[in-house]
């Protein structure tokens, strides 16, 4: 045995997986700057993208850096979630950036588009640390409601899903909330259907039925109410064409 070739490769080892850690332990308190709202404190450690730094997701530079920021985008929408945003807000940010990242032309449109994701995720935080949460009770009943906006959604459901009283969360629900349970829901199945008339092409009467009101004209009515277009006009003036 060459026990000087041994202990020359181990501390050029040790001296890679140092660099690795220090890199591993840099992208976490980034993440965790993020999730904490600490606004300086990411702008701190915030890096640009560097293609040299990067693992080769593609062999097109372009389309390298989009993969790179779709999995950073999805790691700060994991963390935020865990530090308390509602998970309908974090997703629905991360559709709109994702979608944002698939149009860039440019390197540079992407660089610029990691900068304003990072800065978007930490200022929401930040200002969610500053509100008052909801109690948990509410929480568990709004990613409840998120969850299953396809299937028939009950009071006592959700009681049960939130460990309480169908009547005690319908008082405290409007309380915390400023609506009631019921019209809750039905605000967020209409923003589920916006994003589906914007990004997809199914039809009002699937959109309907998908999203469980009780017909497509009681859809388009409620809709409308919501949005003051009935979902026909909406999906023409924002209906996105995907190439």
């Amino acid at each position: 045995m060459d026990i000087e070739k041994k202990l020359t490769h181990q501390a050029f080892l040790n001296r890679e997986q140092s660099i690795s850690h220090l890199a591993y332990e840099r992208e976490n308190a980034f993440f965790k700057a993020i999730q904490d709202g600490d606004v300086q404190e990411m702008r701190r450690l915030y890096q640009p993208f560097e293609i040299s730094e990067m693992g080769k997701l593609s062999t097109e530079p372009l389309r390298n850096l989009q993969y790179h920021l779709i999995i950073t985008v999805a790691l700060i929408t994991r963390a935020c979630i865990e530090g308390g945003m509602e998970m309908e807000e974090a997703y629905n940010l991360s559709d709109i950036y994702i979608h944002s990242i698939d149009r860039c032309k440019e390197a540079e449109e992407v660089r610029m588009l990691h900068r304003e994701v990072v800065e978007d995720y930490a200022q929401r935080m930040h200002l969610l640390k500053k509100q008052n949460r909801y109690p948990r009770a509410v929480t568990i009943c709004i990613d409840y409601i998120y969850d299953n906006l396809h299937t028939k959604l009950t009071l006592p459901d959700l009681a049960k899903a939130a460990g309480l009283s169908p009547t005690y969360l319908s008082r405290l629900f409007r309380r915390e909330v400023g609506m009631s349970v019921s019209e809750y829901i039905t605000k967020k199945r209409v923003e589920a259907a916006e994003n589906m008339l914007r990004y997809s092409e199914f039809s009002c009467l699937a959109i309907s039925d998908y999203l469980c009101f009780s017909s497509e004209s009681h859809f388009i009515q409620v809709f409308r109410k919501q949005t003051g277009l009935t979902p026909k006009r909406y999906r023409e003036a924002f209906f996105r064409v995907r190439k």
